[in-house]
């Protein structure tokens, strides 16, 4: 398939954000059991709200530039009973408005007791919106990968590990992203988030591996002689039967050599892998908001080569005829 890059935008940088603001709400929610220091609403909690939020944004915004009709863009949720996209559609403004919430709540400081839980614990409305915010993430995640899981007929794409991995990498860039935030206005949460960081990004490689063994390992249902319903044993396709290129030859190929495609793999692993873990490693010794904020950027580089990656590898089951211009 071919790469748009601006779908390779919306879903990192909806990712990132998704998993910046778990990252906020799981360090509230180990706060509220006292088993980390409590943080500033305004500095930590609404701050960071922000900065998910300008992520989300931008991967919205990255979004339109795949549409055609981009003011007719509001038509895509009307389908929501069958289709992820108008799902993800649906999903996402109303991820970003609790994000809003979240943040304004704990920037004013508004924290009405909801419940009490029976050993003392309060329950506030920020601690609900975090909930809320929080299904809402994972049902983002799912909406987003489901729109290429779902299809059967790109079998690189059409299995529950595609789910897995939206939601591992997703989580990896979010948490690498909070500890660079923590190092800048809450140092004494960097060690927690770099750990996370790095437990999930491990759980990452290890679920991006399986999709990488397991799509080297498909081989093709359809043949040239099941496609056209001859059986010679020697077929093989000449031509398109025109001389130029179509939207056929631009959108279900990715125009590169096998040798890039391999490049790209390795270079991504390295990117969203290697690279993190070992600069994270090295902040939690003594944490450096250098060195934190560099295995940001370099994961989100990588996911970018990452996702490029992804849509590559799919392979059109048209490609079987579209093999040779000329």
């Amino acid at each position: 398939m071919h790469p748009a890059f601006s779908v390779i935008f919306l879903t990192t940088l909806l990712g990132a954000g998704q998993g910046l603001f778990l990252a906020l709400f799981t360090a509230q929610s180990y706060a509220l059991f006292d088993l980390l220091p409590p943080q500033s609403g305004r500095t930590f909690y609404a701050f960071g709200s922000l900065i998910a939020l300008v992520f989300l944004g931008a991967g919205l915004a990255g979004s339109f530039f795949h549409l055609g009709r981009p003011e007719r863009a509001w038509r895509a949720m009307a389908q929501w009973r069958t289709s992820w996209l108008s799902r993800e559609t649906i999903v996402l403004p109303a991820f970003m408005g609790v994000v809003s919430l979240y943040g304004i709540a704990h920037w004013a400081d508004w924290k009405p007791v909801v419940a009490t839980l029976p050993s003392g614990i309060t329950i506030d409305a920020t601690v609900v919106l975090g909930v809320l915010g929080t299904i809402l993430a994972f049902a983002l995640f799912l909406c987003t990968a489901m729109i290429y899981a779902c299809l059967p007929f790109l079998r690189e794409w059409h299995s529950p590990l595609t789910v897995l991995n939206y939601v591992l990498l997703g989580g990896a860039s979010g948490f690498t992203l909070a500890t660079a935030f923590s190092a800048f206005v809450a140092s004494d949460l960097s060690r927690f988030f770099a750990a996370w960081a790095i437990i999930i990004t491990l759980a990452a490689f290890v679920s991006r591996g399986a999709s990488l063994v397991r799509n080297a390992r498909l081989k093709p249902k359809s043949t040239l002689q099941t496609a056209i319903g001859i059986k010679h044993p020697r077929i093989s396709q000449k031509s398109q039967g025109f001389i130029g290129d179509s939207f056929n030859t631009r959108e279900f190929f990715y125009g590169r050599t096998r040798f890039f495609l391999r490049s790209i793999k390795w270079l991504f692993v390295f990117g969203v892998f290697v690279a993190p873990i070992l600069l994270l490693s090295a902040a939690m010794s003594g944490v450096s908001m250098t060195v934190s904020l560099l295995a940001f950027v370099i994961q989100y580089l990588g996911l970018i080569a990452e996702r490029w990656f992804f849509f590559a590898d799919a392979n059109h089951p048209q490609n079987l005829y579209y093999q040779a211009i000329a």
